[in-house]
């Protein structure tokens, strides 16, 4: 049952944008009538895209959940409610209406973004969480929402939800914002992609990007491919048979075996044009190391006494002059293992590092 509220909001249904009523409603449909809870993949979104309808209170009626809400502060799952209802403006669950045990639903959907270059120092990906609720504008009829959102783990699910904020779509506060919200038009166009739910007339796509299948073949071919993309072509055909080889036999085998896994992991960079060092690097390291990767004198400006990971967006914008950015393979240690792509590749590398599970990241 849907159940909801007016509130002194304007109507979320711009004809020109896919972040409007009918298309969240559409979505809300298939979960309401078809599966509450599905997970998709699509090309340019790290990992999967989840979506989910929840309900208060229903979704809260167990123990943890419920013991969430008492160290919250609250006594029952309506009182989380109003506690969100007060950030967009809707009026309250009165103690009748919870008495006679209304359901109020809500969609969350989540995914994963690069991070930004801040972040990158300590984190591969970010977890996006949008919570959207439905409500009333000038209408006894349900015909609006309001988005709350928020970048963090769900572990304590009241406390997290709890910490949420209300956004406008079109108005980021910061540039994580600003990278989840372009990001979160791109995936509802991939919902109704995969729930073959056709768009609104007139309604700009985000994206020109597709779903991905569920399942994808990992075959020999897709390791030359990624030893091609990440040498910028610069290795013997008969290196890339025997490596892309070795590559999938070690793809092939069992978690057990990491420790194998990833040293014929190490192994391949090595046969490669990449550069080995600590955490700690001076400016001409980076200078001397880089020319010797890409084939020609590379020089950066950078302010005084700036080392190591400060030195990226320097080298970066050195690099992007010539089409090309560094990236690094995820050592889990205290080094880097850099390589030079070409900028045009590295979307397509980022794909491909998710299929062969060898740890690329940019940064």
């Amino acid at each position: 049952m849907k159940d909801f509220f007016s509130n002194l909001f304007g109507r979320n249904n711009d004809p020109k944008s896919i972040v409007s009523f009918d298309v969240i409603d559409a979505i809300y449909t298939y979960l309401y009538n078809e599966e509450n809870r599905f997970e998709f993949k699509m090309k340019g979104i790290h990992d999967k895209v989840s979506v989910s309808l929840y309900s208060f209170p229903t979704s809260f009626d167990y123990e943890e959940a419920q013991n969430e809400i008492k160290k919250a502060g609250f006594k029952n799952a309506y009182e989380v409610l109003n506690e969100l209802y007060k950030k967009i403006n809707i009026g309250p669950v009165s103690q009748e209406q919870m008495l006679e045990e209304l359901e109020y639903d809500y969609i969350h959907i989540q995914f994963y973004t690069v991070p930004t270059p801040e972040m990158k120092k300590y984190l591969k990906h970010v977890l996006h969480n949008f919570v959207i609720f439905f409500c009333c504008t000038n209408s006894l009829e349900t015909n609006d929402f309001r988005i709350l959102y928020n970048h963090n783990f769900f572990m304590d699910y009241t406390k997290a939800i709890l910490d949420t904020e209300y956004i406008d779509i079109n108005n980021p506060k910061n540039e994580i914002q600003t990278i989840g919200f372009k990001e979160f038009e791109k995936v509802l166009q991939g919902i109704c992609q995969y729930l073959k739910i056709e768009l609104p007339q007139g309604i700009p796509l985000p994206s020109l990007e597709g779903l991905l299948p569920e399942d994808i073949e990992v075959t020999q071919g897709t390791f030359e491919e990624f030893i091609n993309l990440v040498s910028r072509g610069n290795v013997e055909e008969k290196l890339v048979q025997k490596q892309s080889k070795k590559l999938l036999k070690n793809f092939k085998k069992e978690a057990k075996e990491y420790h194998e896994i990833v040293q014929g992991q190490w192994d391949f960079f090595e046969s490669i044009d990449c550069w080995n060092s600590d955490w700690k690097f001076d400016p001409e390291d980076a200078e001397y190391f880089i020319s010797e990767m890409i084939g020609e004198e590379l020089n950066f400006a950078y302010p005084e006494e700036t080392y190591s990971h400060d030195l990226f967006p320097y080298i970066q914008s050195a690099l992007e002059k010539r089409g090309l950015e560094l990236m690094t393979y995820d050592t889990h240690g205290d080094n880097y293992l850099f390589f030079v792509a070409n900028k045009k590749d590295v979307a397509r590398i980022l794909e491909l590092s998710e299929l062969t599970k060898i740890e690329i990241n940019q940064l």
